[in-house]
């Protein structure tokens, strides 16, 4: 049977890093809200996040192209648009094989 791996999410990194570094959960929270939040920030600018060891975040444009509406098969356009992009790093890549 498979080990069941706890998925990670802000709440539970802000717990083990009050509880690693010793500090408060709210600083902890208030900290990693942070990273984000500068991460998010540079991104909506057209910023990259490179995070040593870990991977690059980037914004990639979509072009403008041409959908079907699935319901009536009708064809419709769709709007040029910016997405979020995540790459990793060799490192992550040869941890994680």
């Amino acid at each position: 049977m498979a080990k069941e791996v706890t998925p990670v999410t802000k709440k539970t990194i802000a717990e083990a890093l009050a509880e690693k570094q010793g500090m408060t959960k709210k600083a902890a929270t208030e900290a990693v809200n942070f990273v984000f939040d500068e991460i998010t920030k540079n991104l909506k600018k057209g910023g990259v996040a490179d995070i040593n060891g870990f991977g690059k975040f980037s914004v990639k444009k979509r072009a403008a192209r041409t959908g079907i509406n699935p319901l009536t098969k009708e064809k419709i356009k769709i709007k040029a648009t910016k997405v979020p992009a995540f790459k990793a790093s060799k490192t992550l890549k040869d941890t994680v094989k």
